[in-house]
């Protein structure tokens, strides 16, 4: 609900004021050349990753051939850390492309990587408004960086 009502929200677009922070502030996992992946704030599951383009675009289709090449390598890397810090076996990949499809950040493109498993179903957060995670967001942040590292 922080979110949606928008409490603490910054003015601008909330990936681009990213780029400007620090990676431990911003919760950034790496950064490409042209793209850089971020843990979600409001995760549906720990380790909750988003893949965003360093460029301001509203849709895939305006993401430029290179940016859109090294955010499917920045997914694959992903995917490789998430296994080996959460040994998840299985992934949600996907955009919610404009506001009517769910977008929460309607006008900077983004790709989300939720990692699952069996019987994961989070129903906490649709019975009660809460999110149920083993573990803060700077502690996710840490492990995931440091699986990042070790794979490069």
């Amino acid at each position: 609900m922080k979110y949606i009502e928008g409490h603490g929200k910054e003015k601008g677009c909330i990936f681009c004021l990213a780029l400007k922070q620090s990676d431990e502030q911003a919760l950034i996992v790496a950064r490409g050349k042209r793209a850089y992946v971020i843990l979600n704030r409001y995760p549906y599951t720990t380790g909750h990753l988003m893949i965003v383009p360093h460029e301001h675009v509203n849709s895939i289709e305006k993401v430029p051939e290179e940016t859109w090449l090294e955010m499917f390598t920045l997914i694959r890397q992903s995917l490789a850390a998430l296994r080996a810090v959460y040994r998840a076996p299985s992934f949600n990949l996907g955009a919610n492309i404009g506001e009517a499809a769910g977008a929460g950040v309607a006008d900077h493109v983004h790709l989300h990587i939720v990692p699952r498993w069996s019987g994961d179903t989070n129903f906490m957060s649709v019975l009660g408004d809460v999110r149920v995670l083993p573990e803060s967001l700077e502690e996710t942040w840490k492990k995931i960086r440091h699986a990042w590292k070790m794979k490069q």
